[in-house]
Formats: structure tokens, sequence, C-alpha cells
């Protein structure tokens, strides 16, 4: 129901080959080409094709020399990726020491840590298309361009390189093959199961409380949302923030998505089609600056049954449409009809297709939904922003100071939000608690 980008492909490769296994043992992947476009008006948008020389082709034409400029800065974000994916995002971020070694310090100055997305794409191009293009992969990491730090260009290596994919049946299959992995590893699930407190016993975690029985445990990773696990499940004494602490941090956005099913194909829209025919700044400072529901949004539109035909039964379309917006706004239906109306009119004048009478399915997810659903801090569904004074050590802790065997992963720790980055983040956890627990052997733990 949620993400729909597959990039950083080698993040789930590696994470399938520490059990020996790969990636296609689970599910099948295809490359989308073009990866995406970008959509300014009507009759104005930038296709990205799969293809490198297809690409330079594209910047060129739309800015004289400045395919010449891609390939340095595709080179830079290379070593940025290197660096970041090798070095910096699988430290579990403890102290500042981890980053002191001659090679990473290297590393993080080389990679611009302290200029601005902003900043940096403008160093090499100049045409407001291009810019967009450019900054829009860092909108994932929650922050305005001018407040992330240049490291993040690396972004642009895995969106314009590695390219954009999509597992057949759609991103569900990440999460089912996952499963089928753990079942395989000897993993019990308990579904349905809600966690209502955290037990323990001299300065441990011994157990997990639910509803109907108590689990006993030599350890726990807590993926849930960092805040509620803190303040509802765990007495205060071993909170490792207070209330407060959260109500200073920059979050990511939230965002208003609808899923529609339509009884009939939509023209020109691509499996991924981001709509900025607004003014983006303005909605930008709707989510960070002065939070409120944005005038003229930007939007982005998912269209996977234009790739994968087992989404939507035949001549149909299978759409799923995210508004990103502010945390903690007033979430009304009202509000969502509103914005429903609008979007489809934009869609419906770039397409050429009338379609809004032609909706068999539609369904809202806002931020009432986020918080029903999981517990999210302000119906934040990204996270904390990646800026500067919120990276590596200055993120929550991924481990709990005064319980030795619990441990947090997600969006609101490192390395950050975003799927690979989650996944990156639950391994960490995974390889601290395990070092923690020495009367076991990993395989006789229970966690």
């Amino acid at each position: 129901m949620g993400p729909s980008w597959y990039w950083m492909p080698d993040i789930f490769d590696n994470f399938f080959a520490q059990f020996g296994k790969k990636t296609e043992d689970y599910y099948n992947l295809r490359q989308l080409d073009p990866g995406f476009q970008i959509v300014f008006g009507e009759n104005q948008l930038l296709e990205v094709p799969a293809e490198l020389s297809a690409l330079k082709e594209r910047f060129e034409a739309t800015e004289p020399g400045s395919s010449i400029a891609l390939k340095k800065f595709l080179k830079e974000a290379q070593f940025k990726y290197e660096v970041g994916m090798k070095d910096l995002v699988y430290k579990p971020a403890f102290s500042w020491m981890e980053f002191a070694n001659f090679q990473v310090a290297k590393g993080m100055l080389q990679s611009n840590l302290f200029s601005s997305v902003s900043s940096y794409v403008r160093k090499y191009f100049k045409d407001p298309k291009l810019v967009a293009l450019m900054e829009f992969p860092v909108l994932f990491l929650g922050a305005m361009a001018n407040k992330i730090p240049a490291l993040y260009t690396m972004m642009n290596y895995s969106a314009l390189v590695q390219g954009t994919w999509y597992p057949d049946g759609g991103m569900h299959q990440i999460v089912l093959g996952m499963q089928r992995l753990a079942k395989e590893l000897g993993v019990t699930f308990h579904t349905n199961t809600p966690v209502q407190r955290i037990l323990t016993e001299e300065g441990r975690v011994v157990g997990l409380q639910t509803a109907n029985e108590t689990f006993g445990c030599d350890g726990v990773i807590a993926s849930a949302d960092y805040h509620h696990v803190e303040q509802q499940l765990l007495e205060e004494k071993y909170r490792n923030y207070p209330e407060s602490y959260w109500a200073d941090k920059t979050f990511a956005p939230s965002c208003l998505i609808y899923y529609i099913g339509v009884n009939k194909r939509v023209d020109k829209l691509l499996h991924h089609s981001l709509f900025f025919d607004a003014d983006f700044e303005k909605h930008a400072a709707e989510i960070y600056k002065t939070p409120a529901w944005p005038d003229k949004p930007l939007f982005y539109v998912c269209c996977p049954s234009k790739t994968d035909d087992s989404v939507a039964p035949a001549g149909m379309e299978n759409l799923f449409i995210l508004v990103p917006v502010a945390t903690a706004l007033v979430d009304t239906e009202d509000k969502r009809n509103e914005y429903f109306d609008g979007i489809i009119s934009r869609i419906e004048n770039f397409s050429g297709t009338s379609f809004k009478e032609n909706i068999i399915y539609k369904k809202s997810y806002c931020i009432n939904d986020f918080v029903h659903d999981y517990n999210a801090y302000g119906g934040n569904a990204y996270g904390l922003a990646n800026t500067l004074s919120q990276t590596a050590v200055l993120k929550p802790s991924l481990r709990n100071k005064k319980l030795g065997n619990l441990f947090y992963t997600g969006q609101l720790t490192v390395p950050g939000p975003g799927v690979p980055p989650a996944l990156i983040s639950g391994q960490i956890a995974a390889q601290e608690l395990l070092k923690v627990i020495t009367k076991k052997q990993p395989h006789e733990t229970t966690i």
C-alpha cells in the first residue's frame, strides 16, 4: 500500500546474500524504461530513459552542455553512493568515533556533507526541469533540497544509473519473499497480536505482554514507531527520550494517498509519473515552514497496470496517487474529497482522458490512518528528515541506553527513511542485539 519505487537494488541483493540466497529466488524484477516521467504542464514533460546514453541526449536537448555536466555529476554521485553504502550507512552510529578512520572521514568530506543538495545541483545545471529532476530523489528523505546534505545526491546514482525496477506482482512481493525466507530459517510469526507492554527485570527486557499471552525473550528489536514504543510500552525510567525531545524534531512529511480502480485505460501515464505542474517552493513551504494543507499540491501517480497485467483486470487501470503533506494536520473526509476532485482534473487534462466517471474503486489514506494503523507520531509517513542535524549519531539511538537487550529499527533511527535504509536498519539492529546475547547461540535465541 505504500512505497512503490524499487531503487538501490544492491541493498536487497546484499540482504538475501547474507543467507546464501539471491533476490531472484523470491521474486522477479524488471527494469522500467522509461524509469519515470516528470510532468511540468499539459505538453511539458521529461522522461527518464533507462539507458545512460539516451539520458545524456535528453539532458543535452534540454540544456546544451549539460550532458558533460551530467557525466561529472554522476561520477561524483557514484563515489558518494559507494562511500555511503560501504562506509557509512551500515554503522550503528553510537559514537562519532565509528566515523573517525581516515578513509571514512576523507569520504565524508569528499561527499560534500556540509553543502546542500540544492546548491550542489545548481553548480551543474541551470534549466529548471533538470534542476527539478536532480533534486526530486531527496524528497524521499523528508526535507527541502536546501536542507538535505549534498551527500544524498548519491540517490541520483541509483535513480539514473542503477535504474528504477519493479517486482512482478507489486512491491508486496518483497514482503512475501522475506517472510518466506524467514520461515525457511525457522522464524515464527504472531500476527494480529499488538504488544501492550515490554516486560523488564534488572535492566534487561525479559518478555512482551499482549492481550492474550506473554512471550518470554532474550532480546527485542522494536520496529514499531519509536515514539510509541517508548511512550506507551516502556516504563518512563527506561525511555531514551522524553516527550519534549520528539516535539523538537524535524519530521519528514506525511501523505494523502488515494487508491483508485478505473474501468478504462488512462493515456500518457507511465508506471511512475510525478506532477510538478504547480509551485514547488510554495508546496514545500506548506509542508516545512508554515504547515498547512497545500493550496495547489504537487503529487505522484503510480500506475503499475502499465507494466503488470496481474494488478488490474484487462482494459482497466490500477492507480495510486500520493500527495506529500505536513504532519499533524486536521485530517477530515471533506478535505480528502476536496483534493481528490482537483487532482483527478489535473490528470485528466494531462492525459486527455476523461475517467472520473469510470472510477469503480476508491479508498483514501492519510494522517489519521497512519496514527491508527501504525501509531505514527504526528501521523508521519516517512520518519525523521535527513537534515544535517539529524544525521548519524544525531538521530534517535538504535539502542536503548538503559536496557542492554532492546534495540530500535526503522525510519526514526539510523540510517533513515526509505525502504532500503529501513532494511539496513533492521540488519544493524539484529547484528548489535546478537553481540549482547552471549549465553545462547544465535539459532537458539528468542527475539
